[in-house]
């Protein structure tokens, strides 16, 4: 009976499948699982004996490259070709066209071809399924391609003077061969899991070079100690290693006691007081997150094994391994507001939407982002009427900030009560708006809603509109006008403006 039920839905090696049954695990998970396990242990090898001071970049490149192939093919069988199709197709796109529009043509058709796969997948093989499938590893790819694609417009088609400080940093200033655009899409560390990574710090790690964040007084003393000019990994790997082991055990041990689908089910929804049915929407939405924590923060930690992701030192002088970490948790469940749960969560994808999508759209970029957020996650109906409702959570949450909070800056204990009321605000909203994005389908979504009577939709309306805030151009002009402030020392390194973390990194950047 096992085998019935994990056979349709694997393409890959089979031959895990005793481990499949004996566990009772579908066999695509246990393959991907496995290889990421081989992958980090193949990480702190490739770290130790393939290191730039005794490797050429070349070899690194190969290496990197056909390993992650190899997982891949072992993953997905031989629907991997379709990662090698669409990097090689827009490849052939950056070559031909010139750096002029190749960015625009690069979106297209890499997010063209994604939705394609992510069509058939969906309505012709395995509707609903939870499984690990090979759209997942393209959705990383096609943020890498189209990443690079306007990279390199910057830094070969625009006037240095028209890019913003984040632009300018990340700008390409040669295009890539094939090899290193293949090692960069496909490379054994992020193809199965991602995250997401600029090609510059890529390729300053393959190379051994100094990528855009790196002190250049790396050797400087720090409590009567020199620090090493290459930190080591281990203590963040081991750490991470641990933040995975326990949120898979949540997962595995909670997950089935708050089903999300409870929310929808006649009985419950009659007999339950409101209160109540809120209070077990938050549960059930929380115990289905340590999935994420888990297969994120293990992509994490095979790339610090690997020697990448090193993002400086902090005030204390502790390492940094955070440059491309996907999610910070404590920041999610503490969230006091929806951007600040949106800015902590998927972090590398909420990067490549803002400068991909959000600084280049002229009109409404906020919508233009859910928009094609929505069509980068998949064919599903549920992921658009999550995005649609974020719009209009965001823009309800922007107005509320922007009119209410200043009232409540006067006392600790006023700013404590405005952070409790937003804190339950926010869990509650984020669980009503992605409820759809785990039900997937039409009609029970619109179920979870009416049986909310809309309200959250309703509400965040007309807080929309009763509350004004100031044009996105008229806000930027008021940050231009007023005096230059020293940043938060109380925000996070990674959640300070571009500005403050990477103040001299124009010149690395333009000879990465």
């Amino acid at each position: 009976m096992a085998t019935e039920r994990v056979s349709p839905a694997c393409t890959g090696s089979s031959l895990l499948q005793p481990i499949s049954q004996i566990i009772n695990l579908p066999l695509d998970q246990v393959n991907f699982v496995v290889c990421q396990l081989c992958a980090l242990l193949t990480a702190f090898w490739f770290r130790l004996y393939l290191h730039p001071n005794r490797t050429s970049p070349f070899v690194r490149h190969v290496v990197a490259t056909l390993l992650g192939l190899y997982f891949a093919l072992f993953c997905f069988g031989w629907y991997a070709l379709h990662f090698l199709v669409q990097s090689g197709l827009t490849y052939g796109i950056m070559i031909l066209t010139g750096v002029e529009h190749m960015h625009k043509y690069c979106l297209v058709v890499a997010l063209g071809y994604l939705s394609f796969c992510q069509i058939t997948r969906v309505y012709v093989f395995d509707y609903g399924m939870y499984s690990a499938d090979f759209t997942g590893p393209m959705m990383v790819i096609t943020q890498k391609i189209t990443s690079l694609a306007f990279e390199i417009h910057d830094g070969m088609a625009r006037e240095e003077e028209h890019l913003t400080p984040g632009q300018k940093i990340l700008a390409i200033r040669r295009m890539p061969s094939l090899l290193e655009y293949f090692s960069y899409n496909c490379n054994f560390m992020g193809i199965l899991a991602g995250p997401t990574c600029s090609y510059n710090d890529y390729i300053a790690f393959i190379e051994g070079g100094p990528c855009r964040h790196r002190e250049l007084e790396a050797n400087r003393k720090t409590n009567g100690k020199l620090k090493q000019s290459e930190p080591s990994p281990n203590t963040a790997v081991v750490g991470k290693l641990a933040t995975c082991f326990f949120s898979l055990m949540v997962f595995l041990s909670v997950c089935k006691v708050f089903p999300v689908e409870r929310n929808i089910d006649n009985d419950f929804i009659a007999s339950t007081p409101f209160y109540a049915r809120a209070v077990y929407l938050y549960l059930s939405m929380l115990t289905t997150r340590p999935k994420y924590y888990f297969v994120w923060t293990l992509a994490d930690a095979i790339n610090n094994a690997a020697g990448f992701g090193f993002n400086g030192y902090n005030m204390d002088g502790s390492t940094r391994w955070d440059l491309i970490s996907n999610l910070r948790i404590t920041d999610i469940e503490l969230a006091t507001s929806f951007k600040v749960f949106l800015d902590n969560w998927n972090i590398q994808t909420a990067h490549w939407l803002k400068r991909v999508c959000y600084e280049r759209c002229p009109y409404n970029p906020t919508a233009a982002t859910f928009i094609l957020s929505a069509m980068w996650h998949g064919a599903y109906p549920g992921y658009y009427l999550t995005f649609l409702t974020g719009i209009v959570v965001t823009l309800a949450a922007r107005a509320v900030r922007h009119n209410v909070r200043p009232y409540f800056l006067g006392s600790p204990a006023h700013k404590l009560l405005y952070d409790t009321i937003t804190w339950a605000a926010t869990q509650i909203a984020i669980c009503y708006t992605v409820v759809p994005f785990v039900l997937l389908s039409v009609g029970p979504s619109i179920k979870f809603y009416r049986s909310w009577c809309f309200s959250l939709h309703i509400c965040c309306v007309l807080l929309a509109v009763a509350l004004p805030v100031k044009p996105r151009h008229l806000r930027l002009k008021d940050q231009h006008t007023a005096p230059l402030q020293a940043p938060d020392p109380a925000l996070a390194p990674a959640q300070r403006p571009l500005e403050a973390t990477d103040g001299n990194c124009n010149q690395k950047a333009k000879t990465s």
